[in-house]
């Protein structure tokens, strides 16, 4: 018989009160459905759609509501900006119902979480107008976080990151991009509503985005070069800071996962948007209504 490996209180820190480290969440406080905002402000936009609220917890830039919607359980959380609070939210969120806190082992029986992100993006694409919503077939990090772990992709999607990896290599030589897919049933609920495409992930809002402000980018002419990027039917059509590494935990950890982009941005026309609130609103709404929906 195998002994089951203890996971030591350096690797899984549990706080006094029996919460897990960051997220100060205990098991049984989150539902199997969970809704991330990087906003902590809009947790309580979606929440406020709810029928109730049973559990609350704040700490740092991650504050969670969990309660029930049309009968179902949801718990919506915020994550804060970047791939680095991804890290620690999703690791902890599998903790919170995949690890025995008494005995810091991994369960028999494992839970396969709904994680749906909902955010904000810009579009590089002219197929997808400002003010819309799209919704991540697949994603690639330009990051580096799942460069710290085991991904295996399938042969699509290492064909995929190649063809996108040569593509930019000429203008930025020492990116490392990664990529992960969506989860196909929640992709399927969602894509009878909105556009998918593939969303880029980056490490930073400015320089990794091709913004400048007052500094020179090394990678020049950015969402002009990935906006021109073709392979098969997919093409660029996003840019946002989570949903790489969100799918990519998701598939090492056997969750389902997808990200919901309102797009504010048109980077091509370098417009904004005029009321960026009625289309975050929208997005929750009719997201809220897919996930409650049989």
């Amino acid at each position: 018989m195998t002994t089951k490996r203890r996971i030591p209180e350096s690797e899984l820190i549990i706080n006094p009160t029996g919460t897990i480290y960051h997220l100060e969440l205990r098991p049984g406080e989150v539902a199997d459905t969970i809704i991330t905002v990087g906003d902590p402000g809009r947790v309580e936009e979606v929440s406020r759609h709810f029928d109730n609220i049973q559990h609350k917890a704040k700490h740092r830039e991650f504050l969670t509501h969990t309660g029930y919607l049309n009968n179902k359980r949801l718990t919506v959380i915020s994550t804060g900006i970047g791939t680095d609070n991804i890290d620690i939210v999703m690791n902890e969120l599998d903790a919170l119902v995949n690890i025995d806190f008494s005995t810091r082992t991994v369960k028999d029986e494992l839970t396969s979480l709904q994680v749906i992100r909902m955010g904000t993006s810009g579009t590089v694409s002219g197929e997808v107008p400002m003010d819309s919503i799209v919704i991540s077939e697949v994603a690639i990090g330009m990051d580096g976080l799942m460069n710290f772990y085991e991904l295996e992709n399938s042969i699509w999607e290492t064909v995929y990151l190649e063809a996108f990896t040569s593509h930019i290599k000429p203008y930025f030589k020492e990116v490392k991009p990664y990529i992960a897919s969506a989860d196909a049933v929640l992709l399927d609920k969602f894509e009878k509503k909105y556009h998918k495409g593939t969303t880029i992930t980056a490490c930073g809002f400015y320089g990794p985005q091709g913004r400048s402000l007052r500094t020179k980018n090394e990678f020049k002419n950015f969402t002009e070069v990935i906006s021109l990027f073709r392979h098969k039917h997919f093409r660029i059509t996003n840019l946002e800071m989570e949903t790489a590494a969100i799918y990519g935990f998701g598939k090492m950890l056997g969750h389902q996962c997808l990200s919901v982009n309102a797009i504010l941005a048109d980077r091509g026309s370098q417009a904004f948007s005029a009321n960026p609130q009625k289309v975050i609103d929208k997005m929750i709404e009719e997201s809220l209504d897919i996930i409650t929906t049989a």
